[in-house]
Parts: structure tokens; sequence; C-alpha cells
């Protein structure tokens, strides 16, 4: 009994250490973030910190960098982690066209998004043509470039930060808790950059938590920190990149859209309950 106590004490201790480190190498990119112009160029810095932070908690506490699961696993769930955000987000705008909430863009703003993104002038392209073009491309190498920060985040909440706390709390408690720090992790931006702020902190925790049980529940059962990476560089390439480039917003109903919108909190709401439900049955 004592051994354990020791045990759960210095996993805290570990995980403590964890969080200070990364506050403190996040608290300097938050600033720039804020502060300086211009911004984008440090949200790359930010997304490493996590990374960081568990590779020195490593290092302070004896650990090996090797500890990370860093093999690729079961592909099975390497494949879920590409069709269940996409599929999450997909749901979340079908939504909104069937309410109301928004429009699918007219072909003129589609041609404009091509033009964009550099696909006028390659040839003959019609809107159809277009979209599918921009939807491929932005899946894929749009998908691959942002794993180059997720990657970062990824290390250090799914690689490291989750396997410490499940040595003292449950599944349930480690997607909780893992979720709410993640979360909370966001809150200078969401200040900084929301226009509702307090709506979108709200629907964005629940976006972040209900996340938290779908890679969390992912990581666990492949072994391995790459599905969470693929998984979080999907949700963000979908959800700021793809469908809000092709949807109309009516106004008045903004607060419906985007990563922080309601639409969204509510979709991952249930995708998060279904699988911790799911991780609950199978006693991941």
């Amino acid at each position: 009994m004592y051994k354990q106590s020791a045990d759960r004490k210095e996993t805290w201790k570990t995980i403590f250490i964890f969080l200070a480190i990364a506050t403190f190498l996040s608290s300097i990119f938050h600033y720039a973030i804020v502060n300086l112009y211009p911004s984008s160029i440090y949200i790359g810095g930010l997304m490493w910190c996590p990374a960081i932070a568990a590779i020195l908690t490593l290092k302070l506490r004896g650990g090996s960098i090797s500890s990370l699961n860093w093999s690729v696993g079961n592909w099975k769930y390497i494949r879920l982690s590409y069709f269940v955000p996409a599929l999450y987000v997909i749901i979340t705008y079908a939504i909104i066209w069937f309410l109301g909430f928004g429009d699918f863009a007219t072909k003129e703003l589609i041609m404009e998004w091509a033009k964009e993104l550099g696909l006028v002038g390659i040839g003959t392209l019609n809107p159809t043509v277009a979209l599918f073009i921009a939807v491929i491309l932005l899946g894929t190498v749009g998908v691959i470039r942002a794993m180059a920060t997720t990657l970062g985040e990824e290390i250090g909440w799914r690689g490291f930060f989750i396997y410490e706390l499940r040595k003292v709390l449950s599944f349930t408690g480690v997607s909780i808790f893992s979720g709410i720090i993640w979360a909370a992790w966001h809150w200078p931006l969401i200040f900084y950059y929301g226009d509702n702020v307090l709506l979108e902190f709200v629907t964005f925790f629940i976006v972040i938590i209900s996340m938290s049980f779908i890679m969390t529940y992912y990581t666990f059962k492949s072994k391995s920190l790459w599905p969470a990476v693929i998984f979080h560089a999907v949700s963000n390439v979908y959800i700021q990149k793809i469908l809000p480039e092709i949807t109309i917003k009516i106004k008045g109903t903004e607060h419906w859209h985007g990563e922080n919108g309601i639409m969204f909190a509510i979709v991952t709401f249930f995708f998060g309950i279904y699988y911790l439900r799911k991780a609950v049955k199978e006693k991941v």
C-alpha cells in the first residue's frame, strides 16, 4: 500500500513538472501571438511547446524519449483517425446547411476559393472540378502540412501526458482531465481572437473534451501517438480550411459556424459520448 501511494505521488509530481514547463514555454508564445505581428508565425512554436515540455520532463525524471510510442501501431486506427474527424465536420456543416444557418457556396464563390488556392489558370476548370481538386489537395497535402505542428502537441498531450494520467486515473478521468488542460491551454487565443468570448469558451471546451475522449481511445487502443497526430491535423484542416470555405454565412447565425461554433460542439459531444461508452464497454 505504501509503495502504491509513493508511486502515485511520484506520478503526480511528474505531471506537475510537465504542466509547469508547458505553461512557462507556452506563455512566451502566447505573449508573442497576442502582442507581436504577424502573430501567425508564432503558432507553430506554441504547438511544439507540449512536445518540448514532455522531453524535458522525461530528462528530468530519468525517462526515455523512446517510451513515447513512436510505432505506427494498428493501421485500423490510422484509417479511423482520418475518416472520423472528417465525418464529424461534414455532419456539422450538413446540419448547418439543412437548418438554414448557412448555405452551400455558389459557383462564383467556389471559383474564388479555387483562385486563392492557385487552381485557376491551370486549364479549363469548372466549379465542380475545382471543388473536388481543392478538397483532395487540402485533405492530403494540407493534412500532411498540418501534421508538422500537430505532432508537437500530440507528442506532449497524447504521447506523454495521458500515459502519466493513466497511472492514477480511469479512462474517463484521463479523458476529462487531459481535455480540460488541453482546452485551457488555448484560452489566451480564444480571449484574443474570439468575438463572443464566453460562448466560444464554453463551446470550445465541449469540443476539446469530446475530442479528448476519441483521441485517448485511439491512442490507448493503438499504443501509438500517430492516430492522434493525424486526427488532430484532419480535424483542423476540415473545420478551419475546407467546410467554412464552401459555406455562405447568414447574418445572425455566425455563432453556429466554425470550430468554436455551437453546432460543432453539439456534434463532437455526441461523438465523444459514443467513444466514452465504447471505451467503458471494452474496458480500455
